[in-house]
């Protein structure tokens, strides 16, 4: 964990983002920043510049995070994320993939962290994906989304202050993450 000199105040509101491969985690991270003003990290970005050579090919780093869990490096991931976090900001941190992502946020920032947890149907998520021509078949989809470092993330579920379901329009999605950020006091914080 970071020492209190190391990280920024507690009076920056700093929202987790978690769910499954194309269940609305990029889309809540960057709607919170431009409706909100949050600062928007990434564990997939931090993980690039650290370890992947800023590559952002997702079964790469797929495999880079398994072996950042495998070789017990997480929590130095977690360091360089909460290290990129500013002082007096609120943030929005998507793809929480470990349960030391959730503690070391959660030990962090007590009073200030909140876990969005975003869920969608398979068949939503894919439909998603095939749409950004992410993956060619619904086989690699299955394959990324079946991957050993995507494994904890429903455990996700039950720890988060909101659960948002992903099932209609982009305008519906949107609708339900402000209701969720109300629920959640960030308005007054702002």
């Amino acid at each position: 964990m970071l020492r209190n000199a190391q990280r920024p105040p507690d009076d920056s509101l700093v929202i987790g983002i978690a769910g499954r491969i194309g269940a609305g985690k990029t889309t809540a991270g960057k709607y919170l920043s431009s409706k909100y003003g949050f600062q928007y990290l990434r564990y997939s970005q931090v993980l690039s510049e650290w370890l992947a050579g800023d590559s952002q090919d997702k079964p790469h780093l797929q495999e880079i995070g398994w072996e950042v869990m495998e070789k017990g490096m997480q929590a130095d991931l977690n360091r360089r994320l909460i290290g990129q976090i500013r002082p007096h900001t609120n943030v929005a941190v998507d793809g929480l993939r470990h349960t030391l992502d959730y503690e070391s946020l959660k030990n962090s920032f007590p009073s200030s962290f909140h876990l969005l947890f975003i869920e969608s149907s398979p068949i939503m998520r894919w439909d998603r994906k095939k749409q950004q021509s992410r993956y060619a078949t619904i086989d690699a989809f299955e394959a990324a989304d079946g991957h050993p470092v995507e494994r904890q993330i429903e455990s996700f579920r039950g720890r988060a202050a909101e659960v948002i379901r992903n099932e209609g329009s982009l305008q519906e999605f949107y609708a339900s993450l402000d209701e969720a950020i109300a629920r959640l006091g960030v308005g007054r914080r702002i």
